[in-house]
């Protein structure tokens, strides 16, 4: 069904990403909702690609204009955020992933209700999670304690998803999520 939304949330490091990417390559019925941010971009992201990238004075900007469906100050001066206009155009013809902070996915399970699922995607330690994010190598170690710092706090999130995947194995995370998510579109 079209105009249906999923939403992923999980603290930095879980996977998320991995599984999003996954689902998108396994049903062609999803678009992938690009999020707003006044980070600057890392590495080769593109604007309006990975995020749509937006100055601080931007932002603000935009959420004065009420453009946004949620947006969060995920760290102090970093704001991430989903635009109005574009989604209301991407639900007229597919559904729509969401990749967000858990904030953000809880406001946007909010926002579109039973026409939503959400996911929390969940490491299986926290130990695990720095594991991760040092193997990533693109983040610095003061970056890597920062996420650490508040993985914990957005662990507790996961009790407002519709549904929770521990990724400790990657193989089974995949089979559950595939599972879940068109369970969800038959409906």
């Amino acid at each position: 069904m079209i105009g249906k939304v999923v939403i992923f949330s999980a603290p930095s490091g879980s996977g998320k990403s991995t599984l999003v990417n996954y689902l998108m390559q396994q049903n062609d019925s999803f678009g992938f909702s690009v999020s707003a941010t006044n980070r600057p971009p890392r590495g080769e992201e593109k604007n309006g690609v990975e995020y749509f990238f937006f100055t601080p004075e931007e932002f603000r900007a935009k959420i004065e204009a009420d453009e946004f469906v949620e947006y969060e100050e995920v760290y102090p001066g970093r704001y991430y955020g989903t635009l109005k206009s574009q989604v209301e155009e991407q639900l007229k013809s597919q559904n729509i992933l969401f990749d967000v902070d858990v904030v953000g996915g809880c406001n946007l399970k909010k926002y579109f209700g039973e026409n939503a699922l959400f996911i929390f995607v969940q490491a299986p330690s926290i130990e695990e999670l720095r594991k991760r994010l040092e193997g990533r190598g693109d983040t610095s170690p003061e970056e890597i304690e920062k996420r650490l710092a508040k993985a914990a706090y957005e662990m507790t999130f996961a009790q407002y998803a519709d549904r929770v995947i521990v990724n400790d194995d990657l193989e089974k995370a995949k089979s559950e999520l595939l599972k879940i998510v068109n369970n969800f579109l038959s409906l």
